[in-house]
C-alpha cells in the first residue's frame, strides 16, 4: 500500500485539518519528516499553501481546527497546534490552544519548527497600565485623541468595545470609535 493510498484510507478521502474534499495532497511534517504515514498528513491546496505561507493565512478558514485538533494522529495534533499558535492573537485560537492537550514528544514535534513562539515570547500588546491586552477586549481612552483623516477627536474615557490587535506592532490596536474603525496607540488606552 502506498503512502498516499494508506492517508486516503485514513482520512476518508479529505483534507485532515479543514475536510475538503479536493486537491489533495501528501503533507510531510517538517522539520523532520521520514515520509511515513505516521509523519505525513493528508491537506487540500488551500491548508497547504496557508502552512507554509505565514502571515496569509484565512482567519475563517482554521476555524476547522475546532474539529481536528480533537484527531488521534499526532501529525494532524502537530498542524493543528501551530496554526493556532500562530493564530493567537485572534482571541478563539487561544481558547482551542487551552483545550488542547499533547503528549510531551507530540508537543516537542509541534515546537520543533519555533512556529508561534516569537510572538507569544515579545509581542504582547500592554495597556498604559501594563494589562496585557487580546483580541476582543475592551478598553478606555485615557487621552484625547485627534483622529487624523476623520475629522473628529475621540475623547478621554471613551470606550472603545471588542478591538483586534495589530500582528506586527504590539503598540497598535484597532477599535470602533463614534462608527469609524481606528488604530490606537497602546499607550493610551487601559483594560476594562
Amino acid at each position: 500500500m502506498t503512502l498516499e493510498s494508506s492517508l486516503l484510507a485514513r482520512a476518508n478521502s479529505c483534507c485532515e485539518l479543514c475536510g475538503a474534499s479536493n486537491a489533495l495532497a501528501v503533507y510531510p511534517v517538517p522539520p523532520e519528516s521520514d515520509g511515513s504515514a505516521e509523519q505525513s498528513v493528508l491537506l487540500c491546496e488551500t491548508c497547504q499553501t496557508q502552512l507554509d505561507n505565514p502571515g496569509n493565512e484565512d482567519v475563517n478558514h482554521w476555524r476547522c481546527l475546532n474539529d481536528s485538533m480533537w484527531s488521534q494522529v499526532p501529525a494532524v495534533q502537530v498542524l493543528a497546534w501551530r496554526m493556532l499558535t500562530r493564530l493567537q492573537g485572534e482571541g478563539w485560537p487561544q481558547d482551542l490552544l487551552d483545550m488542547l492537550y499533547l503528549e510531551d514528544d507530540t508537543l516537542a514535534w509541534a515546537q520543533a519548527t519555533g512556529d508561534g513562539q516569537n510572538e507569544e515570547a515579545g509581542e504582547l500588546h500592554r495597556d498604559s497600565n501594563g494589562a496585557v491586552l487580546e483580541a476582543g477586549d475592551s478598553v478606555t481612552l485615557i487621552k484625547d485623541l485627534n483622529v487624523k483623516g476623520a475629522n473628529f477627536t475621540a475623547k478621554r474615557g471613551t470606550p472603545v468595545r471588542n478591538i483586534s490587535l495589530v500582528q506586527d506592532n504590539p503598540e497598535h490596536i484597532e477599535g470602533r470609535v463614534e462608527g469609524q474603525r481606528i488604530v490606537i496607540l497602546t499607550q493610551f488606552v487601559k483594560k476594562n
